[in-house]
């Protein structure tokens, strides 16, 4: 069985982005090979983003970061393409060109949190949760029950 391919689009390909991807590989690698990419293709991960991921046993920090054009030109055809800007970057939300199906799943970027690294940490967690929760009930819609990190 081949795997459908999925693109996890936002603004920096930093964060958000890299997390979802992580966690659809983890929890549903089994149906989907999933990739991300940015606007800008952040060439280093948000470091909060890698500690709260590391944390759960899911390693985001070695892949390098796409630029969403790159990945275009590189001519894979992906079967969804995902954005996970927040609302309030809906006008900077990169497009994907192709067939794919689109969703959106709006999330806050850990690189607006504020305070001291504690709670960004803390604020970057919550958000790492959101995005565990929605790739985890989109898996289960799509493909029955997960597998993978459940911490």
């Amino acid at each position: 069985m081949s795997k459908a391919k999925v693109l996890f689009i936002c603004v920096h390909n930093s964060a958000r982005s890299r997390m979802a991807e992580g966690f659809l590989n983890a929890h549903c690698g089994d149906f989907f090979e999933a990739q991300s990419a940015g606007l800008e293709g952040a060439s280093n991960v948000n470091p909060l983003a890698a500690e709260v991921m590391q944390e759960i046993g899911i390693d985001i920090s070695q892949k390098a970061g796409q630029e969403v054009f790159e990945v275009w030109r590189s001519g894979p055809i992906f079967a969804y393409v995902i954005t996970v800007c927040h609302e309030s970057e809906a006008g900077g939300c990169p497009v994907f060109p192709g067939p794919a199906k689109r969703l959106h799943w709006p999330f806050p970027d850990p690189s607006k949190v504020q305070g001291t690294h504690s709670e960004k940490l803390a604020q970057v967690r919550e958000i790492r949760d959101m995005i565990r929760a929605q790739v985890q009930e989109w898996c289960a819609d799509v493909c029955g029950p997960i597998t993978g990190p459940s911490a």
